[in-house]
């Protein structure tokens, strides 16, 4: 029986279907509380391999058992605390807040601009400014499906690299964290990963 052979483009497929579906995930759930559904899910995930280091495989560990031990309406109150609150949340989930301390300023302006240059426009449902961590998330996993390795590092270098890390550290820290401290980790160890991607390699 012929051994069937494995290429490099096979492998990078792979990888890549990987990357847009955490980031996908990750979008889904910084974007709203997870429903019923998407807890028992998460709670019976299976992760071939180490997803590329023992820290992702040791927090898709602590994902798992989070949400196993969340319910919904748990999930929507911590929520509605970390992200929306009376006025704001406990963490503000917009690149421009991170990198100017203000709302809707020059980095939301030229992270538009690049949106339009990509060709993506906001729903007209969605309320929140284009700047959101999911919606960013969501752009990645848009571009990574289309496999242009060179906006991917133009678009994560500009518009997550920056203030990423600040969030989940942010997140994990804030005190009505539970189910969210467990996504902030696991959100926090990929991203490092493609921050080092995007500056290792050329592109």
């Amino acid at each position: 029986m012929a051994m069937q052979e494995i290429t490099i483009d096979d492998v990078t497929n792979e990888e890549n279907q990987i990357r847009q579906s955490i980031y996908s995930l990750l979008a889904h759930v910084f974007r709203q509380a997870p429903d019923e559904a998407s807890l028992a899910w998460l709670a019976t995930l299976e992760t071939e391999g180490d997803e590329q280091s023992a820290g992702m495989a040791a927090a898709w560990s602590v994902l798992r058992l989070t949400a196993s031990n969340t319910t919904t309406m748990q999930a929507a109150d911590e929520y509605q605390l970390m992200f929306i609150g009376v006025g704001r949340g406990e963490v503000v989930p917009f690149g421009s807040w991170y990198l100017t301390g203000s709302l809707m300023e020059l980095p939301l302006a030229l992270l538009r601009q690049d949106l339009r240059r990509l060709g993506y426009e906001r729903q007209e449902e969605t309320k929140e400014p284009e700047d959101h961590i999911a919606a960013l998330l969501e752009v990645m996993a848009m571009l990574v499906e289309e496999e242009s390795d060179i906006e991917q590092a133009a678009f994560f270098n500009r518009h997550i690299a920056a203030w990423c890390e600040r969030l989940c550290e942010d997140v994990k820290r804030a005190e009505p964290a539970v189910f969210y401290a467990a996504v902030a980790e696991l959100a926090q160890r990929f991203l490092i990963i493609e921050k080092t991607r995007f500056t290792q390699r050329p592109w």
